[in-house]
């Protein structure tokens, strides 16, 4: 399970892991936010309406949800668990409350923070995405002082100065996993 901040950089990275280790499963969450430019239902998320997502909230088919921004989100609990029977290895992307629910309901979880190099540096890279106002940026990077401060509930935390040594220390920390 891969935590950090909004601009950490945490898409980018999985991307560069699921280039280097086509075998691992990138578990799509599910979410009511609306899409934004460019992102595809089913490939970055599953866009659902609030009702669905409550009706399978309800069922219990997420292995863990949460409201963020107002949106909720949550992974769908049967790929993961089919991925995992097969032997492969699953990442999913997910806030610090959600990879504590994970590791709750699955204890052999691995949890990895991936945090920017700097504050300066993660404001930039809001800023850069032109996606978000300046009120969401402030709302962002105050909710990223606090995950930063959760970051010692991690398994393994991750710098992602570069993005490229970000990708080779998540692709040790699975080697190491299955030790």
């Amino acid at each position: 399970m891969i935590s950090g901040p909004s601009g950490a950089g945490k898409g980018t990275v999985v991307r560069g892991l699921l280039e280097r280790r086509p075998d691992v499963v990138l578990s799509v969450s599910a979410t009511t936010r609306p899409a934004r430019p460019g992102e595809r239902n089913g490939v970055h998320y599953i866009f659902i309406p609030r009702s669905e997502f409550a009706a399978m909230r309800e069922r219990g088919e997420f292995l863990e949800w949460a409201e963020v921004y107002g949106n909720f989100y949550g992974t769908p609990r049967a790929p993961a668990e089919q991925a995992l029977a097969t032997g492969r290895d699953v990442v999913a992307e997910l806030d610090i409350q959600g990879a504590q629910s994970v590791k709750r309901a699955k204890p052999d979880a691995v949890l990895i923070f991936i945090e920017p190099p700097s504050f300066e540096d993660l404001v930039l890279r809001l800023r850069g995405r032109g996606t978000d106002d300046p009120e969401t940026i402030s709302k962002r990077v105050r909710a990223a002082y606090q995950e930063v401060k959760n970051k010692g509930q991690y398994d393994h935390i991750v710098v992602n100065d570069r993005v490229e040594d970000a990708v080779e220390q998540l692709v040790r920390i699975l080697e190491q996993a299955h030790k």
